[in-house]
């Protein structure tokens, strides 16, 4: 038991746990709830409960796209990018963009975490996304023999 919470929770809980996940929430932060599990507890369902695991799955998935909605509101978002200086001039308000540019760029390097083959980088030969690049090292091994000549 960790934080004196039990570690005996139904399909309930997790489900919850799936639900929240898809909608974007950290399972750190969802474990941080007095009524949730342990991070520990969970992280031992995925390995030991294939059903749970293959619904986690999902939910990660799901985080994906939920995290590509947010990308495009955060784009969208310009209202604090420019502020008013003291003399009255509009100016780009450089931290605000900064800071939204960090909030995209942490979006898309999870989902290319979480769904790879939708989000990642695809490295292709010839164009073909199907054809990866195959690299192959030889090592070639020549004997020399002292008694003979050459």
């Amino acid at each position: 038991m960790a934080g004196g919470r039990p570690a005996k929770y139904g399909a309930e809980t997790r489900a919850e746990i799936c639900k929240r996940i898809a909608s974007g929430e950290s399972l750190t932060a969802i474990c941080k709830d007095e009524h949730m599990p342990a991070k520990h507890h969970v992280l031992d369902w995925l390995f030991d409960e294939p059903e749970f695991s293959t619904q986690y799955a999902r939910a990660r998935e799901a985080q994906a796209e939920h995290y590509l909605d947010e990308i495009i509101e955060i784009s969208d978002d310009s209202v604090l990018d420019t502020e008013m200086g003291e003399d009255g001039i509009e100016r780009t308000n450089h931290e605000v963009v900064a800071r939204a540019r960090l909030r995209v760029d942490t979006r898309k390097w999870a989902m290319s975490k979480l769904a790879p083959k939708k989000y990642g980088d695809r490295i292709t030969h010839g164009g073909d996304p199907d054809a990866p690049i195959n690299h192959q090292v030889g090592i070639t091994v020549t004997f020399h023999d002292p008694d003979k000549a050459g």
